[in-house]
């Protein structure tokens, strides 16, 4: 089985490395492992696997220990717009629970809908809403991993949400909560787009993050989602939006994303 034949080859080369916590890095967030001593494998190597071919995202697993905590790092996701199946953008969540993680942080970069949030700004997800056309559960269940009809209530973990507050707070950093909302892309939206999103009650929207969210709440995992807010969304500002201006701002927000992230699960 596919699934397990990544098992095994991650466990020979992390030499039995047993990771508590899985953190998905975004757009513009790469540079997070820099620094840290751990150990790489290129997503070309594990089974299952697609290259990601999005810039800022590396394609590696990054294994390491922190807080005396074991830590798997996804440097790049899969991403809807890249042509893949939802089957193969939540593939890496199961393989990372299958390897013992029980916490997942998602983060990603997104656009914020009026100008309440600022880019650089840090925000919490507290809720999604998915615009993606689609589910990651749509097929056959597998009863032995999770339930047909997974509850959605508290996707986003109440607890993880209030440790990442205190830790914002310990560090003088003014850490925002709302609701994100995921839409296929790769295009931008439209300001009418934009303001239909605002009347729905999303506060930031993007193009990933909800269908690994989905998946991990249905393996009974602890939840954190956090969006770097890269740039206004389209109609905010009079700004064209770019890919390269949310490179920018996740590498001049890095210092500040790391620093707050190793804080948390300092925390956990």
């Amino acid at each position: 089985m596919q699934i397990e034949n990544a098992v095994n080859f991650i466990r020979e080369k992390t030499n039995g490395f047993v990771p508590d916590i899985l953190l998905v890095l975004g757009s513009g967030l790469g540079n997070y492992t820099d620094g840290l001593v751990g150990v790489t494998i290129p997503y070309s190597k594990i089974d299952g696997f697609v290259p990601s071919t999005v810039a800022g995202h590396r394609g590696a697993l990054f294994f390491y220990s922190s807080n005396n905590k074991n830590i798997a790092v996804m440097q790049g996701r899969f991403h809807f717009y890249e042509g893949n199946s939802m089957e193969t953008i939540t593939y890496p969540i199961k393989l990372l629970k299958k390897l013992g993680a029980k916490t997942v942080i998602l983060t990603n970069a997104a656009g914020a809908l009026d100008t309440t949030l600022s880019p650089g700004d840090l925000m919490l997800i507290k809720d999604h809403i998915n615009l993606m056309g689609t589910n990651p559960l749509i097929g056959k269940n597998d009863d032995a991993m999770g339930e047909r009809f997974p509850d959605m209530s508290n996707v986003y973990c109440q607890n993880l949400i209030k440790k990442a507050h205190i830790a914002a707070d310990e560090m003088g950093i003014n850490l925002k909560e709302g609701v994100y909302a995921a839409t296929t892309g790769p295009s931008y939206e439209t300001p009418s787009e934009v303001k239909m999103l605002k009347i729905m009650g999303a506060d930031v929207v993007g193009m990933s993050t909800v269908p690994e969210a989905i998946i991990a709440n249905w393996l009974n995992m602890k939840v954190l989602g956090i969006s770097l807010v890269s740039n206004y969304a389209s109609g905010v500002t009079d700004s064209k939006l770019s890919h390269s201006e949310v490179l920018e701002i996740g590498k001049e927000t890095s210092d500040k994303f790391k620093k707050l992230v190793n804080k948390i699960i300092e925390k956990m």
